[in-house]
Order: structure tokens, then C-alpha cells, then sequence
């Protein structure tokens, strides 16, 4: 074993010592482990009102053929990837893309191949046709000469085309909602929808406005407060 002289053993331990301030502060950086969770927190729930689609479907037993309406974007169509698409080409630091008839253009004239549909919407076109309501789409897309957005709709919704009522582009004006005249005018009596704007429009007119989940990955932000409205809310209606 080599043996340090004096000098060089002081300069050792001089070393050391300036070196445990480092040390305590790479300590004091350490996050602590998750706290976990508990049987308790993990059942806790939000107090609004769950619904499935067998739960509607079981509320309209006895009732003749109604119209009943359905937002489309996040509420039909996961369609975030056009308009992620269409923010990058038209407007990538800014929302002023949704303000260019360019954008709408191509939105509703293709974009929505790229649209994946809900399972959910899925499942209440199938409940609706079977029981012979009268299926309207109102969106608040801008309005273009032409839209395959419809046709979208028939497919992945599996609608037939004598039962198919093309999409109503109710357009957005600022400090109105342009989908209340629509439900006033086709007499609706369920009005499905993701956003705040959907369940008031229903709510404004009287008739039953029922909420579906906003996926978390939507682009259209910020998320909404599913149920804080009053509106029933379907489970699991983010996919």
C-alpha cells in the first residue's frame, strides 16, 4: 500500500470536503417517490349524470320517431388530424386558420379521410336508425360551395343514403350560437355534442342536450367540463 505524504493527504481531504456541498445539493434534487393511491381516491367520481347508450335507448321505449341531432367534430369525427394539418400549412403560431375559407376548403372537401369515427357515435346512429328518428348534422364548420363531409358521415356511420340528411354548416358568429335556429327549425328533440355551446343551444330551446366526452388528445382546446351544465353525460364516450 502506497503511503501519501502529508502534504498530499491534506490536499486529499481538503478536496473531499469542498466536494459535499455538491453532493448535498444533487441530494436535495432527488424527487420523492409518488405517494400511491388509495381504493378511496381511486373510486371517487365526479357528481354528474352518467348515462350509457342503453340507458337513452331505454328512455325513448314508447316514443314515436323524433329528429334528433348531432354535433360532428369530437362528437362523431375524431378530426383533430385535419385541423392540426390545416393549423401547420395556414396559421402555425395562431387560430386565424379556422377564419380562412382555404382551410374550410380543404376540411371539408377530404380531409376528413384522415378523420377516425367514434364508436360511440357509432353506436347512437345505430340506436336512432333502428328506431326510426329522423337524423340531422349540425356543425359549426364554415360553409363551403362543396363537402364531402357528408358523405363521410354515411359511410363510417353506416347510414343509408335514403335516410341520409346532409350536414347543416351552421358557420360561428361571434356572440351567437348559430346552431339554435337549426334545432328550432328541424323540430329536434335530442341534441348531442361535446362542447359547452352544443348542450346550451339544447338547453335554450327546451330539449334534451346530451353530452359526449372530448378525447384528451383533441386539438380543440380547452377541454369542456362534461356535466357542469346540468346535462347528462355518456360513459366512455371519449372513443
Amino acid at each position: 500500500m502506497k503511503h501519501l505524504s502529508r502534504p498530499a493527504l491534506l490536499a486529499s481531504l481538503l478536496a473531499a470536503a469542498l466536494s459535499l456541498p455538491a453532493l448535498a445539493g444533487e441530494a436535495a434534487t432527488v424527487q420523492p417517490i409518488p405517494a400511491g393511491v388509495t381504493t378511496v381516491t381511486l373510486a371517487q367520481q365526479a357528481p354528474i349524470h352518467w348515462v350509457s347508450v342503453e340507458q337513452i335507448a331505454k328512455s325513448l321505449d314508447g316514443l314515436p320517431p323524433m329528429a334528433v341531432g348531432f354535433d360532428i367534430d369530437d362528437t362523431l369525427l375524431f378530426s383533430s388530424p385535419g385541423f392540426y394539418r390545416g393549423k401547420q400549412e395556414f396559421s402555425p403560431n395562431d387560430e386565424s386558420y379556422l377564419k380562412n375559407p382555404a382551410f374550410w376548403e380543404k376540411m371539408n372537401n377530404g380531409w376528413d379521410a384522415f378523420s377516425m369515427p367514434k364508436e360511440v357515435g357509432k353506436a347512437l346512429i345505430a340506436m336512432h336508425l333502428k328506431r326510426g328518428d329522423h337524423i340531422y348534422f349540425v356543425t359549426g364548420r364554415s360553409a363551403t360551395k362543396t363537402e364531402t363531409v357528408s358523405q363521410t358521415l354515411q359511410q363510417t356511420m353506416s347510414i343509408p343514403a335514403d335516410q341520409l340528411n346532409p350536414v347543416i354548416f351552421a358557420g360561428d358568429q361571434p356572440g351567437q350560437n348559430t346552431k339554435v335556429q337549426w334545432l328550432k327549425e328541424k323540430q329536434m328533440k335530442v341534441f348531442y355534442g361535446d362542447a359547452d355551446g352544443d348542450i346550451k343551444a339544447a338547453q335554450e330551446i327546451g330539449i334534451r342536450g346530451i353530452r359526449l366526452l372530448r378525447a384528451a388528445n383533441s386539438s380543440y382546446r380547452p377541454l369542456p367540463l362534461a356535466g357542469a351544465l346540468g346535462e347528462e353525460v355518456i360513459i366512455n364516450s371519449q372513443f
